[in-house]
């Protein structure tokens, strides 16, 4: 396997559109859509008996299908600021639901024995209650912080699926969505600028959402899908005699020990705004604070 070490290679993932909305705009025509992903030359060999793959793909297929509902309330959160919560309904929310769609066809195309949408529909029975305007953050700068957080989660998240398999059309979606999600951090990020040159908060406040919203990451909505991938899974990998909790410590243990820290690092200093220099020196000790939080 290989992963992210390089410092310049890090940096490209996730610079600013330099041209703005040119930038932007050609990133929107040069798109991919769930057609053109080629489910019918996926080799099955080559995935169908990775267990770890088969949590960790379902339990994603279910929260990005999910994501709808959040999309919602975080429009109307953001609904004094129409730029913002166009892009959330219009941009965010489709790019989320089609990562769902596509997900859902690759599970179903390598493991078609399960019982998908039994296992969504009561996953989202749990997952909707918890999907509330209550829990955004009241301060729209420091929710869009958060929200700098979860990208940088989902972008590690399927950077480390991505590296974790060698099945080409599997590899070849995740790479997709991996990109999405990068955007989605740079939007946030230029949303969080602005509502930072309209209405500052300091930088200890914008700390303290970085921490917060990055020890949520471990106990949230993948718990939740995994739980109920479980549940459902029949007997798929059934001769292996795991129990749910060693499954799930399988799979944060895999997940925070593949992490991309370099990429992850640099995506969450952003939000601080720091200087170069000061940038440079809270690298490692943010490094190895990410690395702690996340560790199982």
């Amino acid at each position: 396997m290989t992963h992210l070490s390089s410092h310049t290679t890090a940096k490209a993932l996730f610079q600013p559109y330099p041209n703005g909305g040119a930038d932007a705009r050609h990133e929107e025509a040069h798109g991919w859509h769930v057609r053109d992903i080629a489910f019918e030359q996926i080799d099955r060999a080559r995935i169908e008996g990775n267990e770890d793959l088969f949590y960790l793909l379902m339990g994603a297929s279910f929260i990005e299908t999910g994501s709808d509902t959040y999309a919602s309330n975080l429009a109307e959160h953001y609904r004094e600021y129409p730029e913002i919560a166009d892009w959330l309904r219009n941009r965010w929310e489709r790019e989320e639901l089609q990562h769902g769609a596509a997900l859902r066809r690759y599970v179903e195309t390598v493991w078609p024995g399960f019982p998908w949408q039994a296992a969504y529909d009561s996953f989202f029975a749990e997952y909707s209650r918890l999907c509330t305007v209550e829990e955004l953050n009241e301060d729209r700068q420091l929710e869009m912080v958060a929200r700098c957080v979860v990208e940088t989660g989902t972008t590690a998240y399927y950077h480390t699926l991505r590296e974790l398999s060698d099945e080409p059309v599997l590899r070849q979606l995740l790479g997709h969505i991996r990109s999405d999600e990068v955007g989605h951090f740079k939007y946030f990020l230029k949303y969080f600028k602005q509502l930072q040159q309209e209405s500052p908060v300091g930088r200890g406040r914008i700390a303290g959402a970085l921490y917060a919203r990055l020890k949520e990451l471990r106990e949230s909505d993948s718990d939740v899908a995994l739980r109920h991938v479980y549940a459902h899974k029949g007997w798929y990998f059934s001769d292996r005699n795991r129990s749910f909790a060693e499954v799930a410590q399988r799979a944060y243990q895999l997940i925070s020990t593949q992490l991309p820290a370099d990429l992850a690092v640099r995506m969450l200093l952003k939000p601080l705004l720091l200087p170069p220099r000061l940038e440079g020196y809270l690298y490692a000790p943010i490094t190895r604070l990410a690395t702690r939080v996340m560790a199982p």
